[in-house]
């Protein structure tokens, strides 16, 4: 979470998804008498592990797509790439949000308010090419639901309701896992927010361990070709197993707790069922390049399975800080309490 220098990075995805390259603000052009020989870019090659594994070690961040919505705008229609206009806004929104996290004083007419400075989110440093996260159906949107996923849906909406919601609490359930740091699910930890998308990957002979900087979540992803754990033990990360395709890391994983968590930002959206499989892809394509896909596949809620793929890069400095949720954190106490004082008045 400290400084990141720039570096190029790419968009490369397996399963028939189009490829884009990352964009940095171009240099101008040389004259053709200053034009030097074009150097030949160094070959990169895929390291190892000392047991022979494909080398994916490391923390990585998603930090670029922070602000690329999750669904497609429905007036991109099937365009997956943005256009120059759209690349350029962002490059400007880059450079104002490093030159605001630059300041060392607030401004003195600056309105009071209750959100922290802004450099203490996150924020991309280079531009995100794509027009969402849905890179699969090509309209870049999620599929219908089924009849069963609409009534869940429905029926987590009145738990909320009922509990008086998010601004009147009448009880704890109104409160989303992710608020009450229980948990934020697989996706939820995986898809980024403003800040804490810092992910640590450790490999050991047989095992790969995935850490998530927020809500401190781990997994321990065995490769031994084990079978799922039984149908009965349900968890919030679910049961994942490993598999290398190539230079690719797989993880299959199963076994969810229906009705807790959606595809969305920090586990919310669409709740899904105990059916849900996600199968994930990890490729690394340069010294601090990877890509990342996750198949969603949930025939309880979603009428077909969708495909979510962005890159995610390696940082000089970036760290996995701590995520102390509870400690010191009065936000729940404060708003149920604040709701039974409106309720007395």
């Amino acid at each position: 979470m400290s400084h990141r220098l720039l570096c190029l990075a790419a968009i490369i995805s397996s399963a028939a998804v189009p490829v884009l390259a990352q964009s940095t603000p171009a240099a101008k052009a040389p004259t053709p008498a200053a034009k030097a020989p074009a150097a030949k870019a160094p070959a990169w090659t895929q390291a190892k592990t000392p047991w022979g594994d494909p080398d994916l070690q490391g923390t990585w961040t998603s930090d670029d797509y922070i602000n690329v919505p999750l669904q497609r705008p429905v007036d991109a229609g099937t365009r997956l790439a943005r256009t120059d206009q759209e690349i350029a806004a962002a490059e400007q929104n880059i450079q104002r949000t490093a030159e605001r996290n630059s300041q060392e004083f607030a401004n003195p007419n600056a309105a009071i308010t209750v959100n922290p400075p802004g450099h203490w989110g996150e924020g991309p440093r280079r531009v995100a090419l794509q027009t969402s996260m849905i890179v699969v159906p090509e309209d870049g949107r999620m599929p219908a639901l089924t009849s069963e996923g609409q009534a869940r849906q429905a029926e987590r909406a009145a738990v909320v309701q009922n509990a008086g919601g998010a601004n009147a609490a009448a009880n704890w359930e109104a409160f989303s896992f992710y608020i009450r740091c229980i948990s934020r699910g697989l996706m939820g930890s995986t898809l980024p927010v403003i800040y804490g998308n810092g992910s640590e990957i450790v490999q050991g002979p047989g095992t790969v361990a995935i850490m998530y900087e927020m809500v401190h979540e781990a997994r321990i992803v065995p490769l031994d070709s084990s079978p799922h754990v039984g149908r009965n033990i349900l968890t919030y990360m679910g049961d994942p197993r490993g598999r290398w395709e190539g230079n690719t890391l797989v993880i299959e994983t199963t076994n969810f707790l229906p009705g807790r968590m959606g595809i969305g930002l920090n586990g919310g959206g669409t709740v899904t069922s105990e059916d849900l499989k996600i199968t994930e892809r990890f490729t690394r394509t340069g010294a601090n390049t990877m890509n990342y896909q996750a198949i969603i596949d949930d025939p309880k809620t979603f009428t077909k399975p969708f495909t979510i793929g962005f890159p995610i890069t390696r940082e000089p400095g970036y760290e996995i800080f701590e995520y102390a949720c509870h400690e010191g954190n009065n936000a729940m106490h404060n708003s149920l309490s604040g709701a039974r004082a409106l309720e007395r008045k």
